[in-house]
């Protein structure tokens, strides 16, 4: 079983590596990159039996600084 966690900071929480990342797009030549955020995915192998609540937990402890950062849970 596994789970990926995919973890972005919130709207209205200043990105500098992504400002960085856009920036040095433009100068590489991408014109028309308005706006990059940047985040983490995290994959985790999980036992059988975990649930998306373990995982949601493990997020809220740890994988994810909830005050500045959102995530979103993908169990297969």
């Amino acid at each position: 079983m596994k789970a990926r966690v995919h973890v972005m900071l919130k709207d209205g929480v200043l990105d500098p590596q992504g400002e960085a990342v856009r920036h040095a797009l433009g100068g590489l030549g991408f014109a028309g990159v308005e706006k990059v955020r940047q985040g983490k995915v995290i994959e985790l192998d999980l036992a059988d039996g975990t649930t998306e609540d373990a995982v949601r937990e493990m997020c809220e402890k740890l994988l994810a600084n909830t005050v500045i950062e959102s995530y979103q849970i993908e169990m297969s």
